[in-house]
């Protein structure tokens, strides 16, 4: 397949990138890997900024290309376990990558899938009657928890890195935010979880929109 000259400069930008890092991509440097003048690479992406949104979206398309073939199976806690060790796998495996992708206040456009999955499977604990604090909190909680342990582990060297810190935070954060299985999930604050999840997810017309709000705010309430 023949490579657009945007592809190009995305590509020789991403293996600069891997080779030496954010220091390695300069406008200079791209062109010059990718076989372009400087013009070429400001009509295509405006400035750098514009270069390394495209760099990061292609970092996340391999990223989300794998967390997709994971699937789904019945047991979402699971899929939680699973999505956690993926994503820390990914992190420390591309940390150029990971840095551009996660370590800056700029949320990109193509985190946001990422984020969106993230959420689904939280969701789907909330369903189950699993989940011990609200849908949002315990998302971020989750992502907050991993991102800190890559990050953490990216600035130590290999040989010091505490590889046991990825499953004790994984572990620990799993118990923070779930029950041990549906039966136990008898205390209100799950049940409310568990019930605007299920309302959210098939809202029905029983109510009004407003009647919606005012009901997710009083189970936010009760969850809390």
């Amino acid at each position: 397949m023949t490579l657009t000259t945007k592809d190009r400069m995305v590509r020789a930008a991403a293996e600069l990138l891997l080779d030496g890092g954010r220091e390695a991509l300069s406008t200079r440097a791209v062109s010059a890997a990718a076989g372009v003048q400087a013009p070429t690479l400001y009509r295509t992406f405006g400035d750098k900024d514009g270069l390394l949104d495209a760099v990061a979206t292609y970092g996340f398309q391999s990223y989300l290309c794998q967390k997709h073939h994971l699937g789904e199976t019945a047991d979402p806690v699971a899929d939680l376990r699973r999505g956690w060790n993926l994503h820390v796998e990914f992190g420390l495996s591309q940390p150029a990558f990971y840095m551009l992708m996660y370590g800056e206040p700029r949320v990109r456009e193509a985190r946001k899938e990422a984020d969106a999955m993230l959420r689904r499977i939280v969701e789907r604990i909330a369903e189950a009657g699993r989940l011990r604090i609200p849908v949002e909190q315990a998302a971020q909680l989750v992502h907050a928890t991993g991102m800190g342990v890559i990050l953490s582990l990216i600035a130590s060297p290999p040989e010091d890195r505490d590889q046991d810190l990825i499953t004790t935070a994984r572990e620990h954060v799993i118990a923070t935010i779930t029950t041990d299985s549906a039966d136990a999930a008898s205390d209100i604050p799950s049940r409310a979880i568990a019930l605007k999840a299920a309302l959210e997810k098939e809202p029905g017309d029983a109510l009004t929109p407003a009647e919606h709000a005012m009901l997710a705010e009083w189970l936010d309430r009760i969850a809390r």
